[in-house]
């Protein structure tokens, strides 16, 4: 509960607060505009203060970090438990807070050494907490436990419920669009947040939204690589599972022949001069056929002039002379006989000559086999020796080859696995979206007292504002809990507010009886734009009921001119709720600070 705000600015309106309701009205004077009325008075700005306060960031739009502002301190007077607590704040030192109060009794979860002039407890705060204040980011931890039972900050897990988002429904803010729909304070809050928010609130299972939170954020993760997998420059590192499978065994095969051939080998010295000499050999086997071949050819030419080579016979010259119609003479005779002789000793020399040739080449031919043969034999020795082994440099390339396979092999390894993965990551996903949607609808039904409560606590303050009863549904859904208000209407921007009112009070008693709420609601004015003049006197009088029931504060912010002049019920007078200094517009001294800035 909130007792006291004020500030060392002198010109500050200190406001002083009660149990039960507090009305915080602005006079409109007479001619004055609209933005000059509802933004002069300094109604939104106290809201802005109360989360200023409370933890919120002081980015340097803050107002209470602009020229103006910034040199002076605010603070709030506020009960925790039994306890008494002052809080102050300046803007030049946002994530400084002071903190003053008995922190023995202030509540469930805190030290019990006392917050004074020495400062808080070390304890609580840290041992490099300055004497007399602390860290904002610890004056915040300090708040989520005391106020809303959430576990100290280093306790705290991704996308569980924070003590600035819970604020943010105890005090909503115009500026953030809080004001759009019932479950949602802020117009950029994620769905998360506002299912672990309302959850915790009502005392459902918050970690069940926070796990669905994780598993959207596992089908983003798998739509993304899906995606690069099909296109984009690293479409070329993903496949589909049944090809790179295949790619993989081939791989696979050819790595272990690779791999047993190795195994077999054997490294041949000198293996480079061996290849050299071999193929010497064979150029000179080569040469020799040559050679060979043409003394054959010469041989066979020898054999033929030797063959062609015959001695005229004188029977012959007599018998072509004799035809020709000549009678030789006895003379003449003996001398063709001597003619005979001499060329059949010619040709008989010539046939020796030649036979010699043909002995010659022959001879040579029979060398060059002798020589063949011997070279044949040699050859076929540095062959027998190459076909057993192999040289070091082919050793090393073969080495070489079968790393270069073995990390193809790898590569495509990783790569099935991930194309596996992302084939079978849908199916799994959706699957856990199927457990986490019965585990929703276990802890519903487990819970099913909080569930009637909250549902039959929404329907009563609904029937209270018109005549026929909103409904609140609370689903369990594959995107997870949904809180579904309704009230016959609502397309009308009062309808709108009227369900935020009517939920605003809902989760504020549920947290309350549960220890998960600070002991305050606050409604800036804002919510009451568009709103049937007598819903807005049902909705303070039933504000006012339920907070004395419920024990907490219900704090509203008002322009005097949309204060209802009738709708409330017999014997509630509005005015009595006022809290004093009122604020007016009427002069640049009225309003909350006592003066006018940008």
């Amino acid at each position: 509960m909130i007792n006291e705000v004020g500030s060392n600015l002198s010109s500050f309106k200190t406001l002083q607060f009660h149990d039960g309701l507090n009305v915080l009205l602005a006079d409109k004077s007479e001619g004055a505009g609209d933005r000059q009325s509802r933004n002069g008075a300094g109604k939104t700005s106290f809201v802005e203060l109360m989360h200023f306060l409370f933890g919120a960031d002081a980015p340097p739009t803050s107002i209470f970090r602009s020229e103006a502002l910034c040199r002076y301190e605010f603070y709030a007077r506020f009960r925790l438990g039994t306890t008494e607590l002052r809080t102050s704040r300046c803007g030049n030192t946002p994530s400084i807070v002071n903190l003053e109060g008995d922190l023995r009794n202030a509540g469930k979860g805190t030290d019990t050494s006392p917050v004074g002039p020495l400062g808080p407890s070390p304890t609580l705060f840290g041992p490099s907490a300055p004497i007399g204040s602390i860290k904002n980011v610890d004056w915040k931890d300090f708040l989520g436990q005391n106020w809303f039972g959430l576990p100290a900050k280093e306790d705290m897990e991704r996308f569980t419920p924070s003590l600035r988002s819970l604020f943010s429904v105890v005090a909503r803010r115009q500026q953030s669009g809080a004001f759009l729909r019932p479950e949602q304070h802020s117009e950029k809050q994620q769905l998360w947040d506002q299912q672990v928010a309302t959850s915790y609130l009502l005392g459902l299972d918050a970690s069940i939204p926070t796990r669905f939170q994780e598993l959207r954020n596992q089908e983003t993760v798998a739509r993304t690589l899906r995606r690069t997998a099909k296109s984009g420059d690293l479409g070329r590192y993903f496949g589909k599972a049944a090809e790179l499978r295949t790619r993989l065994t081939v791989s696979e095969a050819h790595a272990t022949k690779l791999r047993e051939r190795l195994d077999d080998f054997h490294v041949v010295d000198h293996y480079s001069e061996l290849e050299r000499e071999a193929s010497d050999i064979t150029r000179q086997v080569s040469e020799l056929n040559g050679e060979s071949l043409a003394d054959q050819e010469l041989i066979d030419e020898l054999q033929s002039a030797v063959d062609s080579e015959v001695v005229p016979g004188l029977q012959d010259l007599s018998r072509l002379y004799a035809e020709a119609g000549v009678v030789l003479p006895d003379a003449t005779c003996r001398r063709l006989e001597e003619a005979e002789n001499f060329h059949r000793t010619v040709v008989e020399n010539r046939r020796a000559h030649l036979q010699a040739e043909i002995a010659s080449a022959e001879a040579r031919v029979a060398q060059r086999s002798v020589r063949k043969a011997d070279l044949d034999r040699r050859r076929r020795q540095i062959m027998r020796l190459l076909q057993s082994g192999g040289a070091l440099e082919h050793y090393t390339e073969l080495r070489e080859e079968l790393g270069r396979l073995e990390g193809e092999c790898e590569a495509l390894r990783q790569r099935l696995e991930m194309a596996e993965r992302l084939e079978s990551t849908r199916t799994q996903l959706d699957m856990e979206r199927s457990r986490l949607v019965e585990r929703l609808r276990a802890d519903h039904r487990e819970r099913g007292q909080i569930v009637r409560e909250a549902i039959l606590c929404f329907e009563d303050l609904s029937s209270s504002l018109y005549e026929r009863a909103g409904s609140l549904t609370i689903s369990a859904t594959p995107k997870g809990p949904t809180f579904e208000v309704h009230i016959e209407g609502e397309r009308s921007r009062g309808i709108t507010n009227m369900q935020i009112f009517c939920f605003d009070m809902m989760v504020a008693e549920m947290g309350m009886k549960r220890g998960r709420w600070p002991g305050f609601l606050i409604h800036d004015s804002h919510l009451f734009d568009g709103v049937d003049e007598r819903q807005v006197a049902k909705a303070l009088q039933l504000g006012a009921e339920r907070a004395e029931r419920e024990g907490f504060q219900y704090i509203v912010t008002m322009n005097s001119d949309a204060v209802p002049t009738e709708g409330f019920g017999e014997g509630f007078d509005v005015y009595d709720y006022v809290i004093e200094p009122r604020l007016t517009d009427a002069n640049e001294t009225g309003g909350l600070f006592g003066m006018r800035f940008d």
